[in-house]
């Protein structure tokens, strides 16, 4: 890649931000089309997120994503964000239009993507979302709409709650499943999808986000964490049908993408280059 004066940048804003697939996932699509477009990492701490974002403006970044754990916060230093980003609470992606920052949420759209490209479907499914935070949010927002039941467990139940109040403005099919329900075999044989959008997993000695052995051969468990987690592992080991978080890193960067750039960017460039590094 030749940088230049002309090139263009985008990138990420995190913290952490070392584990991030996005560069070379990005990169490498500007690479097959010829954009003189460089993506780069940005690690920043939670108290400097402001000063970040005015960095944007002041040096002409075209934009940037945004991850864990800015996607909320970041909100207040924008000057205005996407109806579907409103009403999910969370930003992911930030276009500068000439100093005019503009927040929008490319996570939930991805994962329905990448759910259609594993011939998943979720309408009138009964589906346990685990997890109340930005993630649940984003992907929430279009599960409940096609879901015949979308159960929200988590660890605070006021956070599930409010999440489920959130949602019942748009649809009124969402419901917390409280420790009690979590535990019941019946419960558990009724649901046709389970969702972990939580950061369990993301270490090999996390703990599991539920009993597993509660799961049954008919179901699909998701994972957003871009890994063959323990979860996925074990519910891989009974016969369900399992698909980690790379469709929904995958689908989110195109959107990005075209958000950034106006082009429809090379999908399969993209996927491969991240299965590459997925399997170093």
């Amino acid at each position: 890649m030749n940088i230049s004066g002309k090139t263009k940048i985008v990138g990420i804003f995190g913290y952490p931000v070392e584990h991030t697939l996005s560069p070379v996932m990005h990169n490498s699509a500007f690479k097959h089309l010829n954009l003189d477009f460089c993506y780069v990492p940005f690690s920043v701490r939670p108290e400097m997120l402001e000063n970040a974002i005015k960095g944007i403006r002041a040096l002409n970044i075209v934009g940037v994503n945004i991850t864990i754990p800015h996607k909320e916060a970041v909100i207040a230093f924008l000057d205005d964000i996407s109806d579907e980003a409103r009403f999910i609470g969370s930003v992911n992606t930030i276009k500068n239009f000439d100093g005019k920052l503009i927040g929008f949420n490319t996570d939930g759209k991805g994962f329905i993507k990448s759910l259609e490209e594993a011939n998943i479907k979720i309408d009138n499914k009964k589906i346990l979302m685990i997890g109340a935070g930005g993630a649940a949010r984003a992907i929430g927002f279009y599960l409940c709409q096609e879901a015949d039941k979308l159960y929200i467990y988590n660890r605070s139940i006021k956070r599930a709650e409010m999440l489920q109040n959130h949602l019942a403005h748009f649809k009124n099919n969402v419901l917390v499943a409280k420790e009690s329900l979590i535990c019941s075999k019946e419960f558990f044989s009724d649901l046709d999808i389970i969702i972990n959008t939580t950061p369990l997993g993301l270490k090999s000695d996390d703990p599991l986000p539920l009993n597993a052995d509660m799961l049954k051969k008919h179901q699909v468990v998701c994972d957003l964490i871009y890994k063959q987690t323990n979860l996925l592992h074990i519910a891989s080991t009974i016969g369900c049908k399992t698909i980690n978080g790379m469709g929904m890193l995958l689908w989110q960067g195109v959107l990005a993408f075209e958000k950034w750039t106006g082009i429809q960017p090379p999908v399969e460039i993209m996927r491969r280059t991240l299965m590459n590094h997925f399997l170093k």
